[in-house]
């Protein structure tokens, strides 16, 4: 029964992981910035008009409205685990858009999400 539901899981995850990569965007457009009071209203008013963080909150949102669905279908013990996907298709995505690195370590560990997560959908 909880299987049928899976692409709709799916599809909240991938929204979730989207949103956390276009927020990234944005704050990489932003750049680097201190945390002190003087930097409250100009960085403030840079994140709030910048694009990517505006729309990766848009698709955030959209995320959690998903998300609700899945919680009112579907048992949280299930479901709930199924969001360690994110951090696969984050990392995955962070190499190819960000350069960021894919250590071996990195790598096992993202086997061992994989391993984890087939094993609660059996079950």
């Amino acid at each position: 029964m909880t299987v049928r539901y899976l692409p709709l899981i799916l599809f909240g995850v991938m929204l979730n992981a989207v949103a956390q990569l276009v927020l990234k965007e944005g704050m990489r457009r932003i750049g680097y910035f201190a945390f002190d009071w003087a930097n409250v209203v100009p960085i403030g008013l840079r994140i709030v008009f910048n694009p990517f963080v505006f729309g990766g909150l848009v698709i955030y949102v959209v995320s959690f409205v998903t998300w609700l669905l899945v919680l009112s279908r579907v048992q949280v013990s299930f479901a709930y685990p199924m969001l360690s996907l994110g951090y696969i298709m984050n990392a995955v995505a962070s190499y190819y858009l960000f350069q960021e690195t894919l250590s071996p370590v990195r790598i096992a560990g993202i086997f061992v999400i994989v391993l984890g997560t087939y094993l609660i959908t059996r079950s």
